[in-house]
């Protein structure tokens, strides 16, 4: 017998293995953590687009809390932004950057008062994944910051690298300093 739990604490499987032994069974048990480290949340960052980044980090300044028409006012429409973020976690899950079944760190809030017309009116992350993103940023921070110092790639236009396309060997992919995606492997990504 083979049973996977996703989502689930150690403490938890170790109680189930407990209990299977208990009866006599053969059981491996096999736990999938599909929780945000700051590994896989500056991943995730990197894998942004500019706007969807700032989108992500006004977020987490908030302390897990934006609402939309501030967002808006900084950003513009939402849909763009909103849209990258979440399809960041399903090319994530294909990547093998983290498992599948692994929640979005950003959701939606609607308006409970005028559920037929869904507009969003804010965006949240749990009080959990908060400091694990704050974690991220912090370090893409120091990463600008050494590459900057070392006299690294230097944003040009909408933190695109300038000239980047120049010196790329075949088949890399090419990133501005905060970890975006440059327009010449925009290609790779997915349009559905």
């Amino acid at each position: 017998m083979k049973i996977t739990i996703e989502g689930a604490d150690k403490e938890f499987a170790a109680k189930l293995v407990a209990l299977a032994a208990e009866h006599s069974a053969e059981l491996t048990v096999t736990t999938v953590d599909t929780g945000w480290t700051v590994d896989r949340a500056e991943n995730y960052l990197r894998s942004l687009t500019a706007g969807a980044r700032q989108f992500a980090e006004i977020v987490v300044d908030g302390d897990g809390y934006a609402a939309a028409e501030t967002l808006r006012s900084i950003l513009g429409k939402l849909n763009g932004p909103a849209v990258a973020l979440t399809r960041a976690v399903s090319r994530g899950v294909k990547a093998g950057r983290w498992p599948d079944g692994t929640a979005a760190p950003i959701t939606v809030e609607y308006d409970p008062d005028n559920p037929s017309w869904q507009k969003a009116i804010a965006y949240r992350m749990t009080s959990e994944d908060v400091p694990v993103f704050r974690e991220a940023i912090s370090r893409m921070a120091a990463a600008r910051s050494t590459a900057a110092a070392l006299g690294g790639l230097h944003p040009g236009g909408t933190d695109k690298t300038v000239g980047a396309a120049n010196f790329a060997a075949p088949g890399a992919n090419l990133v501005d300093l905060d970890g975006g995606s440059l327009p010449a492997d925009d290609e790779n990504e997915d349009t559905a």
